[in-house]
């Protein structure tokens, strides 16, 4: 079944469950985030690239206006909360400077399979160790769902536009799995010759070899 939903189009992929803060200042979105203040709307976040608009997209709860400035604008603290497929367009809802589309929820799910996650965390740490990336790791492979750290395996825009219409999590699984396993070994080329680089024109102590 369709139902409206307005439209805030954004050149970023976010996930259900992600955090997302934000800094609105076009009258348009100003408006949409006014109404859903006051109504308790959801709105939808359908990523745009190179002017193309997805038909896919993540539905945002507002959850907080943490700052409203003197010349209308505000900072925003906003939630995913489902998916959905669009429909319909509507460069402008009735009445309002903001898009909108008719929609239809979609179902994903988010049970994964324990061991494929520990796995994946296992590839994670060594690949912020290769990269002496300092950030955190979830601690429990039955707790998360990939969603979660779908923006820190080194997607690409468009692969994390195909993770979020991937809707079952043990698919999902597998493909970050195989992701990690086929940067792991790219990046660690990358950084032996990052270290070579640095060598060079330094003195080097070496041994002789015998013949």
């Amino acid at each position: 079944m369709t139902r409206f939903l307005p439209l805030f189009p954004l050149g970023l992929v976010v996930f259900p469950g992600e955090d997302l803060n934000l800094h609105i200042f076009e009258p348009r979105y100003r408006e949409l985030i006014q109404d859903c203040e006051r109504e308790g709307i959801t709105f939808g976040i359908s990523p745009l690239f190179d002017k193309r608009l997805a038909n896919f997209g993540t539905e945002i709860k507002l959850v907080e206006i943490a700052k409203k400035y003197e010349d209308g604008k505000m900072d925003i603290k906003t939630k995913g909360v489902g998916l959905f497929k669009m429909e319909k367009f509507y460069r402008k809802a009735p009445d309002k400077l903001y898009a909108g589309a008719d929609i239809e929820s979609v179902d994903y799910t988010t049970e994964p399979d324990v061991i494929t996650n520990m796995k994946i965390l296992d590839c994670l740490r060594e690949l912020y160790d290769i990269m002496s990336i300092n950030k955190a790791i979830p601690d429990d492979p039955a707790t998360f769902s990939t969603y979660s750290l779908a923006h820190h395996v080194g997607f690409s825009i468009n692969q994390e536009l195909q993770f979020l219409q991937t809707t079952e999590e043990k698919e999902r699984q597998q493909i970050m799995l195989e992701h990690l396993e086929h940067m792991i070994p790219i990046v660690k080329e990358a950084e032996t010759l990052r270290t070579r680089a640095r060598m060079n024109g330094h003195f080097k102590d070496l041994l002789p070899e015998d013949f």
